[in-house]
């Protein structure tokens, strides 16, 4: 059941009773209703994050704190909440979680790329000389796009208009200020991983946590998509975490 939220500016699944006590933010390409078995039972709302499922794209190329700002005002009216978050929108997670912490009760991470444990390599001499040729004007911008989906990855490939320009924009964004703000908190966190993730790597899942302060869980036979034994141990660290919360508050 699809409700809206900041005044109509916000799509999300909704779960259970109002107000909610989770809310859970998608990844890159996905969309909401990525989380129906991780909230089964409980009250929650899943987010369509502008630009994914039925939500409009933004008119600009936002960053994640633009995201993480859009959901700092969707869930004001019923924060704090424990947020269950995959991949990119595990990155609007710690930006929100690091700006807003009044908001924010409890952190589940999953694939998420907050961490970059080695530099990216060059571009090949070629397509170096072809981006200094489309500059000055003695390469079209056409043949330059086709230059770079070919070295784009799928989601680069996939993603048309401005979502080009804000996933160019957030894979070049860093999260160590947010981390150290996460490490300095008693924020109540879990890190959970697939062990075969290949887009947001164990091992950097592992060096975040650590900076974070939080307990790391790996899921075996896993990778990086909610499904199977990962999106179970997501769903039973959410259910941990909010019971740990129940007890303490």
């Amino acid at each position: 059941m699809i409700t809206s939220l900041a005044g109509g500016r916000v799509l999300a699944e909704k779960h259970g009773s109002t107000p909610p006590r989770v809310v859970a933010l998608h990844g890159w390409g996905r969309d909401g209703t990525d989380f129906a078995t991780i909230l089964t039972g409980l009250d929650a709302v899943s987010i369509h994050l502008p630009g994914f499922g039925p939500a409009p794209a933004p008119e600009t190329v936002w960053g994640s704190e633009d995201y993480a700002e859009l959901v700092a005002e969707a869930i004001a009216a019923f924060a704090p909440v424990v947020i269950v978050a995959h991949s990119f929108g595990g990155r609007v997670a710690a930006r929100l979680a690091a700006a807003r912490p009044e908001l924010v009760a409890g952190l589940v991470l999953t694939g998420v790329p907050l961490v970059k444990l080695h530099a990216p390599a060059a571009p090949p001499l070629g397509y170096r000389i072809a981006r200094w040729a489309n500059r000055r004007g003695l390469l079209s911008d056409a043949r330059m796009d086709a230059l770079r989906d070919r070295r784009g990855s799928s989601d680069y490939r996939a993603a048309q208009g401005v979502l080009r320009g804000i996933m160019v924009r957030v894979v070049n964004e860093t999260y160590d200020d947010e981390l150290a703000a996460l490490a300095g908190s008693t924020l109540p966190m879990r890190f959970v991983w697939g062990e075969n993730d290949t887009q947001a790597p164990t091992d950097a899942g592992r060096v975040a946590a650590e900076r974070a302060g939080a307990p790391f869980r790996v899921v075996p036979g896993t990778g990086h998509l909610l499904e199977g034994d990962l999106e179970l141990a997501v769903r039973e660290e959410l259910l941990g975490l909010l019971d740990e919360r129940t007890r303490t508050v």
